[in-house]
């Protein structure tokens, strides 16, 4: 089991509304398997220093309809490759969601947040508690069903399925 951390405590990184894939990582650098190269330039188009800034574990905060555009995969394994734990955001496209979920990437909808650039965040992925300590504020996202914590616990859909028998490489 890889087992994800519940409970994050991290640095947010917070950016707007309608991010798209082409955004998350351009279309020029999905044509590779080598994870190093979506990393170095996850989002670079909307911040070219993100890739320079961003630590492993911290989160991404978002506004709405996250990961809109094509239903390319690399978009979620870009950010996670780059060290992101948690993407947090007013709502999510809906197959940007499931592809996170599918290859171990946590995913939380949380509407109205007012988080600030640099907020330091503790995140319970169990619970869909999100607490701002730097803004003092304590929000509650949509929580995640058992089956999707299920999942990310295994690393992603495919390890639970294998794991489960019901799929084998």
């Amino acid at each position: 089991m890889s087992g994800i951390q519940t409970n994050i405590k991290a640095k947010a990184h917070v950016y707007g509304d309608h991010i798209d894939t082409d955004r998350i990582i351009p279309g020029k650098y999905t044509k590779t398997l080598d994870m190093s190269t979506l990393a170095n330039h996850v989002l670079e188009d909307l911040d070219p220093n993100f890739n320079k800034i961003v630590k492993q574990g911290d989160i991404l905060v978002a506004g709405i309809n996250f990961g809109c555009g094509s239903s390319r995969e690399q978009a979620p394994l870009a950010l996670k490759q780059a060290g992101v734990s948690v993407v947090i955001a007013q709502d999510f496209a809906r197959i940007f969601f499931r592809n996170a979920i599918n290859i171990g990437l946590p995913v939380l909808e949380l509407a109205n947040h007012k988080i600030d650039k640099g907020a330091e965040l503790d995140v319970d992925l169990k619970t869909g508690i999100v607490k701002d300590l730097t803004g003092g504020v304590t929000y509650t996202a949509t929580k995640l069903p058992d089956i999707m914590i299920n999942i990310l616990n295994e690393g992603g859909l495919v390890n639970y399925l294998t794991k489960n028998g019901s799929y084998s490489l």
